[in-house]
């Protein structure tokens, strides 16, 4: 799938919505993230979403904390510690997750006792916050039902590996879905497997060849069983950020494809590219404008298509940092 182009619908991502800037926080305030209501808006349309208000918990209210087992904590009022809203936000995190079937990703608020996906304070006795950290109740709920969604807190977008990740990942669980409505069929899935094939092979190299290896098995295999066995798997690989050696391995891939096109003074000049790339010298970026400056020059059909070489709009310069 190409990526949208500005006529396209927006790719729909939820987003937690005092992150847009809407004043519902406890005390009436918000946390407007400039990252997302920037930079990212002119991409993705933004659902917004606030668990607390849903609940009927208002605004201003009692701020509410995680208290007890991490692992499975319960969500009170800070004064009223007997207002227990533990039922109502996983209850509503569950019915979100089933209602908003049509986003691709979700930015949460962190260390919200509702909406934090990782080291959310969960106290104990005492008042004091206990060590590991927990989920906030309707993050843990909703992200129980979508597995696969591409997931992740503001506070982590500014690591520019992980904004990178994740807006990766929200591309590529959006084309997932678009074959999904075109009608998946086994060809459809041996194409999309290609596309992504590099990209996968810089973030897991080992999950890439489990995954070939799986796909190399299709016909034994019923579609309807073993489509979504292959998305999971396909997307919890990306999870793991690409390092520059990943990077440089598959960047030395693609080079190959240009060995009996290129003079020896250009072949020279790319490796010593991805060699300063490998060494911390130059970003990604870089390299991979030498490299589909040669596919322009030496048109590759199978290389064209790679989701690898612009798997995000180029003016996110998502690879500036990296």
């Amino acid at each position: 799938m190409p990526l949208p182009s500005p006529t396209q619908p927006k790719i729909r991502v939820a987003i937690s919505a005092c992150l847009l800037g809407q004043e519902v926080r406890y005390n009436g305030g918000h946390k407007a993230s400039r990252l997302c209501r920037q930079s990212l808006s002119e991409h993705f349309d933004f659902v917004p979403l606030c668990p607390e208000m849903a609940i009927g918990l208002g605004v201003p209210r009692e701020p509410i904390r995680l208290i007890g087992d991490p692992a499975a904590p319960r969500a009170v009022g800070t004064v009223a510690r007997e207002r227990d809203h533990t039922q109502a936000l996983a209850a509503y995190g569950r019915r979100m997750a089933a209602e908003q079937d049509g986003i691709c990703g979700y930015i949460f608020m962190q260390q919200s006792p509702s909406c934090g996906l990782e080291r959310v304070k969960v106290y104990q006795d005492g008042g004091r916050p206990s060590e590991p950290r927990g989920r906030g109740i309707y993050a843990e709920a909703f992200c129980a039902q979508r597995p696969d969604l591409p997931v992740e807190e503001d506070g982590r977008l500014n690591d520019p590996v992980l904004r990178e990740n994740f807006l990766t990942r929200v591309y590529v669980y959006a084309d997932w879905q678009q074959r999904l409505r075109a009608g998946l069929t086994r060809k459809a899935l041996l194409d999309f497997h290609a596309r992504y094939k590099y990209l996968l092979m810089a973030h897991h190299p080992l999950q890439y060849k489990a995954l070939g290896r799986l796909l190399g098995n299709l016909q034994q295999h019923d579609l309807q069983d073993l489509a979504p066995r292959y998305f999971s798997a396909l997307m919890t690989a990306l999870k793991q950020c690409a390092t520059r050696r990943t990077h440089s391995n598959v960047l030395q891939h693609l080079s190959g494809y240009f060995k009996r096109a290129l003079s020896g003074d250009d072949k020279q000049e790319l490796q010593q590219l991805i060699g300063q790339y490998r060494a911390g010298i130059v970003p990604l970026v870089v390299p991979l404008t030498l490299l589909k400056h040669h596919l322009r020059r030496h048109p590759d059909r199978y290389l064209a298509q790679q989701a690898y070489l612009q798997p995000h709009p180029e003016n996110l310069s998502l690879r500036n940092a990296l």
